[in-house]
């Protein structure tokens, strides 16, 4: 008998901009993420949740002991707590966007959980309390769940590896998904990753590009490069300085996007290099994050902040752009789109 998938179910991952029911963040805690400089992180993740607090739910991973912590840093950033949901659950770190379940959703509004294996980006050993936390949800949610699964071994995705349009386009790198280095799913060719993607996420059409920006400790990820903004529009980082290191992959990226007659590509400036004892880091405004009536966008006090502002601004004329301040998140080598999750809404 044919598995079921929820591609043959009916299901898709809807595009960002779609309507959610929450967000799923996780409350920080590993300080090791951000050497010297954790101290500002908490009040990052409120001034996070004071935005979302106001056109969605926040369900937020906590350990128990540190729920009260939590409660008084957004008390005192002026969330809605009204809006804010805790689930006690252990974890490693607090990219959601990677470890969490993936939702799909069909066109009778049910919602359903895709449970794709997570492996630490195949680099950190310290990964297994977050790899536990989709079952978790699945028990916690009562939702239909699917696992991928190849060859008898669960199937490795990040969240930030891919983006959506959804209408069944979707963004990806081969750097991530096809190489050796870091390799997600040794053995498993180009065309078994398509088809697990087609399968699970109603994502038949793949537009690959090559590599991911200077800093990326993920070797990879989409979301720090391109981003669907509409299903036929896509923003991608751009880096004018021939002498940068981002310029010719940055190029080369464009390059495949515009062969793509389907799509219109507008660019988004690079901040200029951030760095952190002497780290490059994985700054980009492409890490924004689409929620009800609102993005958040990643700024750094850079000249090209403006430029990121008003060019989202342009492609998002319903909702309300925020500037979030990341110079100190990113050192944890993420932001506002690596530490979120979105759950569509459902009927």
């Amino acid at each position: 008998m044919a598995r079921l998938t929820p591609a043959s179910l009916g299901y898709r991952m809807p595009a960002e901009w779609e309507p959610h029911e929450a967000t799923w963040i996780a409350w920080p805690h590993e300080r090791s993420d951000w050497p010297g400089k954790f101290a500002p992180i908490p009040w990052v993740y409120g001034e996070v949740v004071r935005y979302l607090s106001r056109v969605e739910k926040v369900r937020i991973l906590v350990n128990a002991s540190a729920e009260h912590a939590a409660r008084r840093v957004l008390a005192r950033a002026g969330a809605n707590l009204d809006s804010v949901e805790f689930y006690h659950a252990p974890t490693n770190r607090s990219w959601t966007r990677d470890y969490c379940p993936i939702f799909v959703r069909n066109d009778a509004g049910q919602v359903a959980m895709t449970h794709w294996r997570f492996n630490g980006w195949a680099k950190y050993a310290r990964h297994e309390l977050d790899a536990a936390v989709p079952a978790l949800l699945r028990r916690r949610l009562r939702m239909p769940c699917f696992r991928p699964m190849w060859s008898g071994r669960p199937v490795v995705l990040e969240g930030g590896s891919i983006d959506v349009n959804g209408q069944g386009a979707l963004l990806t790198t081969r750097e991530c998904l096809l190489s050796p280095v870091q390799a997600r799913n040794p053995g498993m060719t180009r065309e078994q990753i398509e088809r697990m993607l087609a399968d699970y996420l109603g994502a038949g059409q793949l537009v690959w590009l090559n590599n991911g920006i200077a800093g990326d400790d993920t070797h990879g990820h989409i979301d720090d490069l391109a981003r669907f903004v509409h299903p036929a529009t896509v923003v991608i980082a751009s880096e004018r300085d021939r002498k940068e290191a981002n310029h010719s992959a940055l190029k080369e990226n464009a390059r495949l996007l515009r062969s793509n007659l389907a799509l219109t590509v507008v660019e988004l400036p690079m901040p200029r290099p951030v760095y952190f004892a002497g780290q490059r880091l994985p700054a980009s405004y492409a890490n924004f994050y689409i929620a009800n009536k609102l993005v958040l966008v990643p700024v750094f006090n850079d000249p090209a902040d403006r430029t990121a502002l008003n060019t989202l601004a342009r492609l998002f004329p319903d909702r309300e752009i925020a500037p979030v301040y990341c110079r100190d998140l990113v050192l944890g080598l993420g932001t506002l789109h690596c530490m979120t999750q979105q759950q569509p809404t459902g009927s």
